[in-house]
């Protein structure tokens, strides 16, 4: 149904989009996002070979992403409640388009990584639509489970994209070999168009605070988070034993204390953190934390795992290429039925219930890996598992952030989800990192002079995975009963 809205400065009245056409825009959003987390995986050893880089400092893409992310998606989160949801996403999409086109034509290694790392502004796009669609959809009775169902349909949106995005760059990185500049244009064209399509497609969130940016707490988060992703990166890369990057990690996890009570001082916080002290948030919150350690952890083991050859260590499915990336299928398209899914296990039971079982079910098919990990059939299986789980966090757990903070606050909330998330990435991409070199260990399962991980190393990553997943759905269980729905107050 459409719905007539007052036209600016007062003058008659115009036909807003309805919510479906703008969850259908922003579908298209989410889509290109998830071209951009798929598209480059293929071309990964193209681009390191155009460059002149070993395939290790491949590493440094990731590292620097992560770091960009989790340094800017609070900031942009922010602004957002207080400039209009619609003008930082249109914002970051103009920065990321940029960098895309940055990454097409780097003429060097840190002018790529520069450009790979600016690219991270993406990761505030779902948090920004989920606060965007929660502030058009509040006053309506059942607007949390209107919220419920776009999450569900744009994380959807966005699987569907990382598999088009994969298959994409796969297919034109194969048909054009001698041809790097044109195969990396494809993300650019699609991240301008995405532009577009907010500018003329998406209207404006309706509550915005306006105000002034918090830059003392913006100076002590940004201090204190670059220190841990940068101590977490260089731990991960240099090994365990670099005590200047636990320093970092230390100093960063010190500078929090000043950072918080700062913001409890503050009227107008960068984060509120008595909203996050509430039983409704901080479960949430903490979840993001523990489920970034398998979502954005668990990927790559799970792809060095399967190209491991059993006849030559005893473990590992000797997989080709192509098996690798029908396993990888399999958990993303477990992923997209777990994002539709949500909305619609909600109606029979609670939100706090689904995403319990959610977080059960990403631990289930983590700890399934430790008795059955023998075979192709064993492993899809557990990652299709832990998939349907996946999908549905993904989708959960900004919706509900944005139904338990006040209207004027989603947009740090729902961005607090990402950014969170995204700390426990860093957190898994060292700490996965430092089990699977296991030097001494490797040598005494593979053998002398192989490279492969030590197999002890991959019961730990699923180990952690099963176990972080565990604890997310016992920290849920204290979230009251009936939050996130209608019922929950916001004051």
């Amino acid at each position: 149904m459409a719905v007539f809205q007052r036209g600016t400065h007062g003058r008659g009245l115009r036909l807003a989009p309805t919510a479906t056409a703008v969850v259908g825009f922003l579908v298209l959003v989410e889509l290109t996002s998830g071209i951009l987390q798929g598209y480059y995986t293929p071309l990964l050893t193209d681009i390191a070979r155009h460059l002149g880089i070993h395939d290790a400092d491949v590493n440094w893409f990731e590292a620097a992403q992560l770091m960009v992310a989790a340094l800017v998606v609070p900031v942009l989160a922010k602004l957002g409640d207080m400039m209009g949801h619609r003008k930082v996403l249109l914002i970051s999409t103009a920065l990321t388009a940029a960098a895309s086109w940055g990454v097409a034509f780097a003429p060097s290694f840190w002018f790529f990584l520069a450009a790979w790392a600016l690219q991270g502004f993406y990761v505030v796009w779902l948090p920004l639509e989920i606060a965007l669609i929660y502030s058009r959809s509040h006053h309506q009775l059942d607007g949390a489970a209107l919220t419920r169902k776009a999450a569900g349909i744009l994380v959807a949106g966005l699987e569907l994209g990382v598999i088009v995005g994969a298959l994409a760059g796969g297919f034109i990185g194969g048909a054009l070999p001698d041809m790097l500049w044109l195969t990396l244009m494809i993300p650019a064209i699609a991240v301008t168009l995405c532009f577009f399509v907010i500018l003329f497609g998406v209207p404006e969130s309706e509550s915005r605070t306006g105000g002034r940016l918090d830059l003392m707490g913006l100076t002590l988060l940004s201090t204190g988070l670059l220190l841990i992703t940068a101590g977490l990166t260089f731990m991960r890369i240099n090994g365990p034993g670099t005590w200047w990057a636990w320093a970092a990690v230390v100093l960063g996890i010190a500078a929090m204390i000043p950072f918080t009570r700062y913001e409890l001082g503050h009227k107008d916080p960068l984060i509120d953190i008595r909203l996050l002290r509430k039983p409704s948030m901080w479960p949430v919150q903490l979840t993001a934390f523990l489920f970034g350690v398998s979502v954005l952890g668990a990927q790559a083991p799970l792809s060095t795992f399967a190209r491991t050859a059993p006849a030559e260590v005893g473990y590992g499915l000797g997989a080709s290429a192509s098996v690798v990336s029908v396993l990888i299928g399999v958990y993303v398209l477990g992923m997209l039925a777990g994002a539709l899914l949500y909305p619609v296990v909600t109606r029979w039971t609670t939100p706090r219930i689904t995403l319990m079982g959610a977080a059960f079910m990403v631990a289930l098919g983590y700890l399934m890996f430790l008795p059955f990990h023998d075979s192709t059939v064993q492993v899809l299986t557990n990652m299709a598992i832990a998939g349907i789980g996946s999908g549905a966090l993904v989708a959960a757990l900004p919706s509900a952030a944005a139904a338990a903070a006040p209207l004027t606050q989603t947009g740090m909330a729902t961005g607090l989800t990402n950014a969170t998330k995204t700390l426990g990435g860093a957190f898994a991409s060292c700490v996965f990192g430092i089990a699977l070199a296991g030097q001494a260990l490797g040598s005494l399962t593979a053998g002398a002079g192989s490279t492969a991980a030590p197999l002890e190393g991959y019961l730990l990553v699923w180990t952690i995975c099963g176990v972080t997943a565990l604890v997310a759905a016992i920290a849920l269980y204290f979230v009251p009963k009936l939050a996130f729905g209608p019922t929950l107050p916001v004051d």
